[in-house]
């Protein structure tokens, strides 16, 4: 069980569509546990596999009290209400937050470790976690969302950024930014 560094964003395993896990055997168990012991940490809401440096299909999850993970996970439903009011961040792109419109209930279907079914539904913060860690699956940042000139203002503040001159990834140990997502962590 280990805490894994974040890959931080202008890593290629960020822009490269995950691959599908096929195989449930003790390096799957070992991945889901990591995810487990990375997403367990104040102001973490969710971590995608490729924010780890693995380009497979997982996510775990940790909002208000939900607790949990899943493998091969695709979005089944999303509400035609938005939820605008909602700035979001991202681990991999630390210290910056954007409003990023997003469907105000999502349900996510995938497989656990065992390959059964799993549906893991939500709204507000679920909703808005469940969406932007499939985003990350799918080579997408939530600055991908973002209306052109927003996104703009968002790159100059990367490039100016600290962790982007300088180091690649944040040390586990490096102390958590306020959530991601709001809500309760």
């Amino acid at each position: 069980m280990t805490k894994r560094p974040i890959v931080l964003f202008g890593d290629p395993v960020l822009s490269t569509p995950a691959a599908p896990i096929t195989t449930f055997n003790r390096h799957t168990e070992a991945l889901i546990r990591d995810l487990m012991d990375t997403v367990d940490a104040p102001g973490r809401a969710g971590v995608a596999a490729p924010q780890i440096g693995v380009g497979l299909r997982a996510f775990s999850y940790r909002v208000d009290g939900q607790i949990g993970y899943v493998i091969n996970p695709e979005i089944v439903e999303l509400s035609e209400e938005i939820q605008e009011d909602g700035n979001e961040g991202c681990l991999s792109v630390p210290g910056l937050w954007y409003p990023t419109p997003r469907a105000r209930r999502a349900v996510v279907k995938g497989v656990d470790l065992r390959n059964e079914p799993v549906v893991v539904a939500g709204t507000g913060v679920m909703a808005r976690c469940l969406q932007h860690e499939t985003d990350h699956l799918a080579g997408k940042l939530y600055l991908d969302r973002l209306p052109p000139e927003t996104r703009r203002a968002a790159m100059r503040e990367i490039r100016r950024s600290p962790w982007f001159l300088g180091a690649r990834e944040t040390p586990p140990s490096t102390p958590s930014l306020p959530s991601a997502f709001g809500g309760k962590f």
